[in-house]
């Protein structure tokens, strides 16, 4: 018997929220940081099935596509981590100045980034974007497939992330007059990162940037405005302990990831957030025949539905006939009712303006469906 969508979705949902932890960075990482080392040690790592280093190989400069061939191959239902990079402010021509200025460590992390800089080369056509660990092959996933990606752990390989304004960038690009990096120093113990004196940022990291491949017909495409496959979706609630839920278009649906953020404000205004290196241990479970016309998501409390559009009330009025749909479909209400659910309880949030294609997300609470329960992995 088929599981219907209803089932499909209800299975992978609970009540109860896991609580962020940064105490697993990896050794060297506490050389950046403001507090003792003695701040990291908490939870213990999730053991892997994989690890897909973050080395030149691996990695691919700001495009997705069918033809990008996979740095990796796994099973349905493994455990993959995946690491990250984050070359924000760091030049290609001297990377190292970029440390040396802002008395960062030359660890191997940064080791690994410079060697990245120099090596990988970005598209030749001329599309531009993030810096990509990937594609990932999953065996077993086919065209119109829906991939579950389940966040177990986001960790930190290094103690600092980067946040920029320039001209022409961001929320309101006519006003800013001069360019500007700044340097968020993580403090692990207190959770949360330091500007300067009398500024912190809570730390809640998340992947900016998960995505399959595009269909075969579009070609290569830049990784900055997000689409239906996934992409720099930049959701501020994918954090450990969620679940993305992606259509495949691709055979082995070419997972790949990057933009990772160690904080971000709804909207993202400034252009980027607190960019940061992330490694991610994600498992991956592919839904044969599950067809997904957008991203789904969803957390212990809540289910995230998507819009996207280069206009916002556009994107606005896609996330709510998403969300809509969702109530109607799957939650099993009449289309009205489901209208009237999402005017009374449910709320829209801008994910992000910056990144052209512009972002809605709906916040569906579970607890507001009184008379049903729904199971979750986390």
């Amino acid at each position: 018997m088929k599981t219907s969508r209803r089932t499909f979705l209800q299975k992978t949902t609970q009540s109860s929220l896991t609580a962020l932890s940064l105490g697993s960075l990896p050794a060297g990482a506490a050389d950046a940081l403001i507090n003792q080392p003695d701040a990291l040690a908490a939870a213990p790592r999730i053991k892997p099935d994989h690890v897909v280093r973050s080395l030149p190989e691996n990695m691919v400069w700001g495009y997705f596509g069918a033809d990008v061939p996979p740095v990796y191959r796994v099973r349905d239902g493994d455990v993959v981590e995946i690491q990250t990079v984050n070359p924000s402010g760091v030049s290609r021509t001297n990377p190292e100045e970029f440390y040396q200025k802002n008395n960062l460590p030359m660890d191997a992390h940064a080791q690994e980034v410079i060697a990245i800089l120099k090596t990988v080369k970005p598209e030749p056509s001329g599309i531009r974007g993030h810096m990509l660990t990937g594609p990932v092959f999953i065996e077993g996933a086919q065209p119109g497939d829906t991939l579950e990606i389940r966040i177990l752990d986001l960790t930190f390989p290094a103690g600092f992330g980067v946040n920029s304004v320039w001209p022409g960038g961001g929320g309101i690009p006519d006003a800013v007059t001069a360019r500007e990096t700044f340097v968020y120093r993580y403090d692990a113990r207190r959770k949360v990162a330091l500007l300067k004196e009398g500024v912190e940022i809570p730390l809640r990291p998340f992947m900016g940037v998960m995505a399959l491949s595009p269909p075969p017909e579009t070609g290569r495409v830049s990784s900055i405005p997000p689409a239906f496959f996934g992409g720099n979706l930049d959701i501020r609630h994918l954090t450990k302990g969620t679940t993305l839920y992606l259509p495949v278009s691709v055979p082995g649906g070419l997972f790949s990831t990057g933009d990772g953020h160690g904080a971000q404000g709804n909207g993202e205004v400034s252009g980027v957030a607190i960019e940061t290196a992330l490694n991610l241990t994600a498992k991956f479970i592919v839904h044969k025949g599950k067809t997904l016309t957008m991203p789904r998501a969803e957390t212990p409390t809540h289910f995230i539905a998507v819009g996207l559009d280069k206009d916002l009330n556009k994107a606005m009025k896609n996330a709510l006939t998403e969300a809509v749909t969702f109530i109607k479909d799957t939650l099993g209400y009449t289309f009205n009712e489901a209208l009237s659910i999402a005017s009374t309880g449910v709320d829209f949030e801008v994910s992000q303006v910056v990144d052209q294609t512009l972002g809605i997300h709906a916040m569906i609470p579970k607890a507001i469906f009184t008379k049903q329960k729904f199971s979750y992995w986390a």
